[in-house]
């Protein structure tokens, strides 16, 4: 495989992976628009109700979901930008080469494994 080619992969990989992101991060704003719509229409306390996960809960656990999936997202975007840039691949802090089984395992990594643990 020559390097074009595997940017090109690991371009259309990544574009795949932040179409998914990009929807879990919809589905997670709809869902924290959906508790925040019933907290304010539920004015009973809910953190004594033994039915379950209350509102602080699922808002709670949502929004850390949210974070996470928006966190996801711009480190695809960046990582899109890189593979437009022709930087892909290429450690941002030492400029070494990132190791390819690295890339398969987080393919947005912006830094090979050494200067990842050393940011750690």
């Amino acid at each position: 495989m020559s390097d074009a080619s595997g940017r090109s992969e690991r371009g259309d990989a990544l574009a795949r992976r932040r179409a998914e992101a990009a929807a879990r991060v919809e589905r997670l704003r709809a869902e924290l628009g959906a508790v925040r719509t019933a907290r304010g229409e539920n004015s009973d306390d809910d953190e004594h109700d033994p039915e379950g996960a209350t509102m602080s809960q699922l808002w709670s656990q949502s929004s850390g979901l949210l974070d996470a999936a928006v966190r996801e997202l711009d480190e695809l975007d960046a990582a899109l930008a890189r593979v437009a840039s022709g930087d892909y691949g290429v450690c941002r802090r030492c400029g070494r080469a990132i190791d390819p089984a690295r890339l398969d395992a987080r393919p947005a990594a912006a830094l090979c494994i050494d200067c990842a643990r050393l940011a750690g």
